[in-house]
């Protein structure tokens, strides 16, 4: 056991040195600075962070909201905020993004920016900024947050369709990562989210009553565990914590979950079960510190996908969080 821990732990030591082979059709926005709003706006962080802790405190539930929001964000158009854009046919509007929340935070911190720093701070960089502070504020990591991102003009919802809805194969998965710049390394790390927030019974009634059409139950479940999510999920309209077992708390007992059939979605339970994927798992769900770290640099890779074929005219320093500039 102790050979197989070094030999997944030097597994994600390898792969996070090879972060950019996998690079295609996305680019990192090497323009961002951490110095970027130090003159123009220098409170920016301070207001980001109170703001944020006033809502938290009111709705702890909001921090893997905003973590979600920025990673799908950033999935789609590169990090641009056109998932908070509000009118018919953007991507907030599509079906994938019901379940969405956090828009009224990011619209309040925007209002107080305005009167702080008018027309400076992009909608965008204020997503990633409460992203990094909601992370810690749950036990996460901490990492420096490069700004100097823009604000897109452009949301379409048939893009935010082809987000994974926890049902796809791994290669799908490594296939759409890759897409944005990310690896195999980045995937399974950034699913360890999951560790903390709350899905749709939707998204998995599929496994509990009729899987691939047998109905009956996915047979990698637990059975306890099935028992649990059966009584939680009579209804779609209904939610379940995606970690059973410490769902407040942002630590590896989702990968530990994994190693004991408790995965949530799909995607999540063959993180274990695909040969690409599982020594990863492995290490992380016996090295906390590891996958601290690890997150947030997948964060920050994650955080500097930019769309390189987006045209200047596309993009803008909104006003308003959920609408483009007039």
């Amino acid at each position: 056991m102790e050979s197989l821990n070094c030999y997944a732990l030097m597994l994600v030591v390898v792969l996070a040195a090879a972060v950019a082979v996998d690079a295609s059709g996305y680019e990192y926005d090497e323009d961002l600075s951490l110095l970027f709003y130090h003159k123009s706006c220098p409170e920016l962080e301070k207001i980001v962070h109170h703001k944020l802790k006033l809502w938290l405190k009111n709705d702890s539930t909001l921090a893997p909201a905003l973590i979600n929001l920025h990673y799908r964000d950033c999935a789609i158009r590169g990090c641009d905020a056109s998932i908070l854009l509000d009118h018919k046919g953007s991507e907030r509007s599509a079906k994938v993004s019901s379940s969405l929340r956090g828009f009224q935070v990011i619209d309040d911190i925007k209002s107080e920016l305005e009167k702080k720093c008018p027309k400076t701070v992009s909608c965008a960089d204020i997503l990633a900024s409460a992203a990094k502070d909601a992370t810690a504020a749950v036990g996460g990591p901490f990492w420096s947050v490069p700004y100097g991102r823009k604000d897109g003009r452009i949301s379409l919802a048939e893009e935010a369709q082809s987000l994974p809805s926890g049902r796809e194969r791994i290669t799908d998965l490594i296939e759409l990562f890759q897409s944005k710049g990310l690896n195999v390394l980045d995937l399974v790390v950034l699913s360890g989210a999951h560790t903390i927030g709350r899905s749709s019974c939707a998204r998995l009634q599929h496994r509990l009553f009729n899987y691939k059409g047998t109905r009956k139950p996915d047979p990698t479940i637990d059975p306890r565990y099935l028992n649990f999510l059966r009584r939680k999920c009579r209804w779609a309209s209904e939610t379940v914590e995606m970690d059973a077992v410490t769902p407040r708390k942002f630590d590896v007992q989702y990968y530990k979950n994994l190693q004991k059939k408790m995965g949530l979605l799909s995607t999540d339970q063959m993180l274990y079960s695909d040969s690409r994927t599982a020594s990863i798992v492995s290490a992380l769900a016996s090295q906390p510190e590891v996958f601290q770290h690890q997150f947030a640099a997948s964060m920050l890779k994650l955080g500097k996908i930019v769309d390189y074929t987006a045209d200047e005219d596309d993009t803008e320093i909104r006003l308003k969080c959920n609408r483009v500039n007039p």
